[in-house]
């Protein structure tokens, strides 16, 4: 498709990056330090710097990594670090005060620190041109992405906007220090932002309730929703029409809906048994999955590199259409050279909405089609078992090998979440695709009942009449007996009866007054 300008403004098209990185190269071993110097790389490229006890320390860059020397690392190496850092958390994190570094320990079984991960904060001004008009909208916002793809100086950069530019009050949930930096001040990175710091990561979802409580936000900004009792603290800042803005654990929506510890976020999701009806209406089994509730989150944004994002504009339409069995293409915009937002592709999530609304109206589509065969595709289900099931309910009915021209396909349930979308593609507009759980007799004959609308209760009339015009024959010396017009299927399980009995019978008649005689 054509691409087209997003209809955005004041996008600054130059990023502007502070990194205090002197702050950090001062607290490495003075060795380690000309190891940089000699590195031959842009220190305003650099990660971050890796010590391991016993092995040679690292400074890593986009393309790769150097080695600082060839000394090993050594105790007091990593106490000379330790000493002009910040304390460590319950999270193992400690920063540089008033920088946005952060520095995090690997300890031994005792708890003594054996390696530091010295990685580089950078506040960078100008990220959020590209979701300017979604921050702007007032609806909560919920960014997720790879590690290091940039969610959470995204995050940072959002706090300040929204604080300065738009003059809301704004409270950043801080747990690890990595949005506003280390020490009591925050880092200017937030802007006006308040900012509430969490003595450990397991407190952070009462903080994210206290911070409402007692200070009023417009906003909260929080990063790294990780436990259900964060996921529950989001529901309830948001059900106070409080707007959220978080980074979670995940690269995709479909990432959230598979985690059951984050599910709740995107509404969750619910086994739901429909009636006969609905489930015709939707072309399903009875059993399906629905979301439970209102997603915590408005709009949805995948990271996907520094430089293009995935927009998902409704999170709540999006999630129902993937739990009935469509893909929605999200939006995707992309940061241009000139600093200008293009939109590469549109969401089509409303159109595939309306799509499915139309067909559930639509309930022809789920019955067979009167006065013809109906032509069925078996989709990974034994053709034994359905050719039984057809003569057993003598259906007019019969199998065919493409799906592009069937009127029913029949798949087993496994196969069909691997390659359900492709099969929808192939068969014609009025198919229905009817999927069973498994691969037994039993679950095919319940398919075609529900298909071709037949009633078990119907058959229980007909073999009580049956029964008794056999005991007539056998006990009162009647002739013969003939019984009330029947459907093939119930006229065949009558035969079967009779021959019980050790008496003859026929089908008799034109349908659909056709029926069984019974006779010695």
């Amino acid at each position: 498709m054509a691409r087209k300008k997003a209809q955005k403004k004041d996008i600054d098209p130059s990023l502007r990056i502070t990194d205090d990185l002197d702050k950090l190269v001062d607290i490495l071993p003075p060795r380690m330090k000309k190891g940089l110097e000699d590195a031959g790389k842009p220190l305003e490229d650099l990660l971050e710097v890796v010590m391991d006890l016993g092995r040679v320390p690292d400074a890593r860059f986009p393309d790769g990594f150097i080695n600082l020397g060839t000394q090993e690392i050594t105790h007091e190496d990593i106490a000379y670090v330790v000493s002009r850092t910040g304390s460590f958390g319950e999270d193992n994190r400690a920063g540089i005060e008033r920088t946005l570094h952060r520095i995090s320990a690997i300890r031994n079984r005792t708890g003594d620190i054996i390696g530091l991960t010295c990685r580089v904060g950078r506040a960078v001004y100008g990220t959020i041109g590209i979701i300017h008009d979604l921050i702007e909208s007032g609806k909560s916002l919920l960014l997720l992405g790879r590690p290091g793809v940039g969610k959470t100086t995204m995050l940072r950069e959002v706090a300040r906007v929204l604080a300065d530019d738009f003059k809301k009050r704004v409270i950043v949930v801080d747990t690890s220090n990595e949005i506003a930096g280390d020490g009591d001040i925050p880092h200017p990175g937030i802007g006006s932002s308040r900012r509430m710091q969490v003595v450990s990561p397991d407190r952070q979802h009462a903080v994210m309730i206290e911070g409402v409580e007692n200070h009023m936000p417009e906003v909260i900004v929080v990063d790294e929703i990780g436990t259900t009792d964060d996921a529950y603290a989001a529901r309830t800042i948001a059900e106070r029409g409080v707007q959220l803005i978080a980074t979670a654990h995940g690269n995709t929506l479909e990432n959230l809906m598979m985690n059951p510890t984050l599910s709740d976020i995107i509404g969750g999701i619910q086994a739901v048994t429909l009636s006969d009806e609905e489930a015709r209406k939707r072309r399903t089994q009875k059993t399906v999955l629905e979301r439970k509730a209102p997603p915590t989150f408005d709009i949805l944004v995948e990271i996907r590199d520094w430089e293009t994002l995935a927009v998902h504009p409704d999170v709540a339409m999006t999630v129902d259409l993937m739990l009935r069995g469509s893909v929605p293409q999200p939006e995707i915009r992309r940061r241009t050279a000139d600093g200008s937002v293009e939109i590469i592709q549109d969401s089509n999530q409303d159109e595939m909405f309306r799509t499915i609304d139309r067909d559930m109206n639509n309930t022809t589509k789920t019955r067979a089609p009167e006065g013809r065969t109906v032509k069925i595709y078996p989709f990974a289900v034994s053709r034994s078992r359905l050719e039984r099931a057809l003569d057993e309910f003598a259906l007019p009915a019969r199998i065919v090998g493409d799906p592009a021209e069937a009127d029913l396909v029949l798949a087993l349930k496994t196969h069909e979440r691997r390659a359900g979308s492709l099969l929808r593609r192939q068969c014609k507009e009025l198919c229905v695709i009817k999927v069973i759980r498994s691969n037994t007799q039993k679950q095919i004959e319940s398919a075609l009942k529900e298909f071709f609308n037949i009633s078990e209760s119907a058959e229980d009339p007909a073999v009580r009449e049956v029964e008794e015009a056999a005991h007539k024959i056998l006990e009162e010396g009647s002739r013969g007996e003939e019984l009330n017009p029947q459907p093939g299927h119930i006229r065949k399980l009558q035969h079967r009866i009779v021959e019980e009995y050790n008496l003859h019978s026929a089908s008799v008649g034109e349908e659909p007054f056709r029926r069984v005689r019974i006779f010695r």
